[in-house]
């Protein structure tokens, strides 16, 4: 898998990537979702729990690697035909928040647990904690992250939204540079 971007398009393992996250970010959310049609202690609740918690551990993983990738392959590919300069601002803003949220929510989810004294799974590893056990600082993080959460949805929508306008409605480039394939 080629590490640069072209003018055209971005590199293979930057696509990959980021549709891997895609993925791998619905399911995050859809597990924690899910786990509210169980009743609390149930098994399968718990499970949908512990899911979140690796999945989410799962973004941190690769957002990490991404940044890496993003950092190594240069230039971004142009957007044809140009868009406007409130645009491309726009785009950072909202693509430095969305990055903010892939480090962010992962890490305060991994806080919470520290701080509820409870074990880090991690696909059968256990993570060391991060914290000593505060229960009151725990609950403080946990309304923070779930509040994220919420924001997510908002800034996921607007991403997605974007794409396609930019694909359908303006006929530019910027999908196409993201798109798996030739």
């Amino acid at each position: 898998m080629g590490f640069k971007n072209t003018k055209e398009r971005y590199n293979r393992l930057s696509i990959t990537l980021h549709w891997l996250m895609v993925l791998l970010i619905a399911a995050v959310y859809a597990v924690i979702e899910l786990k509210g049609i169980y009743p609390r202690g149930s098994e399968p609740r718990e499970a949908m729990k512990m899911w979140h918690f690796m999945l989410g551990l799962s973004v941190l993983l690769l957002v990490l690697i991404r940044i890496f990738v993003r950092f190594s392959s240069g230039k971004a590919p142009v957007i044809t035909p140009a868009i406007a300069n409130w645009q491309a601002m726009l785009a950072k803003v909202v693509h430095l928040a969305l990055y903010a949220l892939m480090l962010g929510l992962p890490i305060a989810g991994w806080f919470i647990l520290s701080l509820s004294g409870k074990p880090i799974p991690f696909f059968g590893l256990e993570l060391p904690a991060l914290a000593t056990e505060n229960k009151e600082l725990a609950k403080t993080v946990k309304e923070i992250h779930e509040t994220a959460g919420k924001v997510g949805y908002a800034l996921i929508g607007l991403h997605a939204v974007a794409a396609l306008f930019h694909h359908y409605i303006r006929r530019d480039s910027t999908l196409k540079r993201m798109l798996p394939g030739k």
